[in-house]
């Protein structure tokens, strides 16, 4: 029997702002039991993907994603926020609620050959995801999967419709 995922997720309400439920995956993965249950939910599904790289976002999908790429026998590779990265970057900006944000990734981090798998925590507006998205199809790599431990489904937005083309794997759901 499956691991009820979500009962290890805390929620704080009013965080980081008034009306907001943070979903914190510290006590997910926090709990030896449910963190290798995520990591091998998610290694199950893309173990005959033919995984090379796997792409996460700072911070929280570092998490998974080093445990995932060794898991699958792939590179790691960061996407950071502006800045972060030493050697020659691609940038990609996007919206948010106030404003904008920009992340980037190595520019020889992938090569078109790659069969990428870009794993974040948290799906919610789907802005970073499709930033993180957009940068990796600049890159031309082979075929892009993606994965998120959890997926705000009460949140619709266009970009959310963008990443459902790439048919994203979710372990927890909020209707």
């Amino acid at each position: 029997m499956m691991m009820d995922l979500k009962s290890y997720i805390r929620e704080v309400a009013d965080f980081p702002q008034p009306g907001i439920s943070f979903k914190d995956i510290t006590t997910l993965i926090g709990d030896a039991g449910a963190y290798r249950e995520v990591v091998d939910r998610i290694t199950d599904h893309f173990r005959d993907k033919g995984i090379t790289r796997v792409v996460s976002l700072e911070s929280r999908g570092f998490i998974v994603g080093g445990a995932l790429a060794y898991r699958l026998g792939a590179g790691f590779v960061p996407i950071r926020k502006a800045g972060k990265l030493p050697a020659s970057t691609i940038s990609m900006s996007y919206a948010l609620e106030y404003g904008t944000d920009t992340i980037e990734i190595h520019a020889d981090a992938l090569s078109e050959k790659d069969v990428v798998l870009i794993h974040d925590d948290l799906l919610a507006t789907g802005g970073t995801a499709l930033a993180a998205l957009q940068l990796v199809r600049k890159m031309k790599v082979a075929a892009i999967h993606l994965s998120f431990i959890c997926d705000l489904q009460f949140i619709q937005t266009p970009l959310k419709e963008e990443l459902q083309k790439y048919h994203p794997h979710v372990l927890v759901r909020y209707p």
